[in-house]
């Protein structure tokens, strides 16, 4: 059984059974700190898990001019300590359904300044007035869309990476999200509610292509799966949580520090 410490607001771990019933009959951890594992509905004392430990406690000795705490904290952003519950705070299907359209919106505005840069206006003038003047005749109609698509690719290349570039930038910084997951207040993590890298945010966002290749299906799945997971959630194993990044990483400037104990 895998033991997680909580301790000034952060999760440390996480450790053995065996480790931490050492810890608290050496006294490197007190009885009152406290801790939680798979399947508990909340944290609880070590005393109270532990009881039988606690009477075998020795009473620490900390030396002169050392730090009381018998370990010092991690370097990456953790979880508080008040409830276990937060890694299972999902984000639901429509809330990830609005985050999304505020960001559409965000992208639709530069999307049109590119296009209008590159001529859009003229270009889809003349491809409608081709399609009028060529109803009914295929190779003219077809001639018309070569033209447009020709003149606009450079643009349609140029929205493609800012989209790209804005959600995967977003997503793997310390927001943890984008506009529309900060204003919806949600974020995307790892498995352990931690912040993903930037490759990583780069894989889900082309995963999302399987998504629509399977008819959106795997955006659906958010609704159903018991993680609200959409399939390329799973395929890069994210999570969508509530809660913006920064009321989870306010300790997150200790990167000093480390996630062991100190002997």
């Amino acid at each position: 059984m895998e033991i997680w410490i909580g301790r000034d607001g952060e999760r440390h771990g996480p450790y053995k059974e065996d480790e931490v019933r050492q810890w608290m009959r050496s006294g490197q951890v007190s009885s009152a700190d406290l801790a939680w594992y798979e399947g508990l509905a909340d944290w609880q004392p070590l005393s109270v898990l532990f009881p039988d430990a606690v009477a075998a406690a020795a009473p620490p000795s900390p030396s002169a001019g050392t730090s009381s705490n018998p370990y010092s904290a991690p370097t990456s952003p953790l979880l508080p300590q008040t409830t276990a519950a937060a890694l299972e705070d999902y984000a639901g299907f429509w809330k990830r359904v609005a985050a999304y359209i505020i960001d559409a919106i965000i992208l639709y505005i530069p999307q049109m300044l590119i296009e209008k840069a590159f001529g859009a206006g003229a270009a889809k003038a003349t491809l409608q007035q081709a399609m009028t003047d060529g109803a009914g005749n295929m190779d003219a109609i077809m001639a018309a869309n070569s033209h447009y698509y020709s003149v606009m690719w450079p643009a349609m290349v140029l929205t493609i990476v800012m989209a790209v570039l804005y959600f995967a930038i977003c997503e793997s910084s310390a927001w943890q999200g984008t506009v529309g997951k900060l204003a919806l207040g949600i974020r995307v993590t790892d498995l352990d509610g931690k912040r993903i890298s930037f490759a990583r945010a780069l894989g889900r966002y082309f995963a999302k292509m399987i998504d629509v290749i399977i008819l959106g299906i795997g955006f659906l799945m958010v609704g159903w799966t018991q993680r609200k997971q959409g399939l390329h959630d799973m395929i890069c194993s994210t999570l969508v949580l509530n809660g913006r990044a920064s009321e989870f990483n306010t300790n997150a400037a200790s990167g000093k520090k480390n996630n062991t104990f100190n002997a």
